[in-house]
């Protein structure tokens, strides 16, 4: 796992439990001395723990902003307004109402972002191929948050054109496959089964609640059965290609890079084991990889369908082929020197 999605990962369970645990053994009133001090360390738990596990997980590891703490330091206000005791829960109810216009400005910042980035990707809409690669084309030299907004904009488009064979008729032969599992045929059948289940088991749940809200909810779970084809075919067909100047790389729908390949210092056919490492990422099924790509230059690569952003220095590839990914790299190079 990655040390960035590992972090992550920590951090939410960690302030899970922190906050389950907090509204539990919160008390109704403040009647004894032993009920005071058992609400003082719920609140060293939600003001400092809380927020010192954020900012060592996600803004020291992660690599994010110091603002960002007034998410989490909102968040736990937010708990503590809802579960303290009445007399208490007051004094946090200025909290409450201050992240409006708090989340105001933000929206009117990431609106205005959002407009910019969707101009742009208007602007390159005839540009041939999988949208993400035109979105890292646009924005390869603007900040982190530009680049990962764009990224994800471009993610539903992305799952239409895979997903539908005549959308993508026109689009570059792969180079070489990635082992996937997510390349099988039976792994396809087993993610649509689930999908169908889950939107049948959600309208029956809530129909009886409210036909409205298990319309939407069914509908909104359906719609990851576009998500689930694309993921299918670009497994299959396009986990490896080259399109204008870039070797795409795709780790799944879930994990994406397009490396320039002016950047790319050497290509190698070896084994090696899988292994994390900071600046490096492993791709493909087994406990091995076959083929190294090394960067003159730290790459973009988007994990968690564009959520997860950061930039490596060599990928490990476990491919069927990795003798033809060398030679059609080397084939590249000799054209570009000729």
């Amino acid at each position: 796992m990655r040390p960035i999605v590992k972090y992550r990962l920590l951090f939410l369970a960690f302030a899970i439990v922190l906050f389950t645990i907090g509204v539990q053994l919160t008390p109704e009133s403040l009647a004894t001395a032993n009920d005071e001090l058992r609400l003082s360390l719920i609140a060293i738990g939600y003001f400092g723990l809380i927020p010192l596990a954020y900012w060592y997980c996600i803004i020291k590891k992660g690599s994010q902003k110091w603002w960002k703490l007034i998410i989490i330091l909102s968040t736990s206000s937010l708990v503590a307004r809802l579960s303290f005791p009445a007399d208490i829960a007051d004094y946090f109810e200025f909290v409450a109402w201050l992240k409006y216009p708090i989340i105001g400005v933000l929206l009117i910042i990431e609106s205005f972002l959002v407009f910019t980035i969707i101009r742009g990707l208007l602007k390159v809409r005839k540009v041939k191929g999988d949208p993400r690669v035109s979105a890292v084309e646009v924005y390869a030299d603007e900040d982190e948050k530009a680049l990962s907004i764009a990224f994800i904009v471009a993610g539903e488009p992305t799952n239409w054109y895979y997903a539908i064979p005549w959308f993508s008729r026109n689009h570059p032969t792969g180079i070489s496959h990635i082992k996937l599992l997510s390349a099988k045929p039976w792994h396809l059948s087993l993610m649509l089964s689930g999908c169908l289940t889950s939107c049948v088991a959600s309208y029956m749940i809530l129909v009886n609640w409210s036909e409205l809200a298990a319309i939407i909810v069914s509908s909104i779970i359906s719609l990851t059965l576009v998500m689930l084809v694309a993921n299918y075919r670009i497994s299959r067909r396009y986990s490896m290609y080259r399109i204008r100047n870039r070797l795409v790389v795709n780790n799944a729908i879930w994990g994406f890079m397009a490396i320039d390949i002016n950047e790319i210092e050497t290509v190698a056919v070896n084994q090696a084991t899988k292994k994390v490492v900071d600046d490096e990422l492993s791709i493909g099924r087994g406990e091995q990889t076959n083929l190294t790509i090394r960067f003159k230059t730290p790459q973009w690569y988007f994990g968690g369908l564009g959520q997860l952003v950061e930039k490596l220095t060599v990928v490990h590839i476990n491919v069927a082929e990795p003798e033809k990914v060398v030679a059609a790299l080397t084939d590249i190079e000799q054209s570009e020197a000729a």
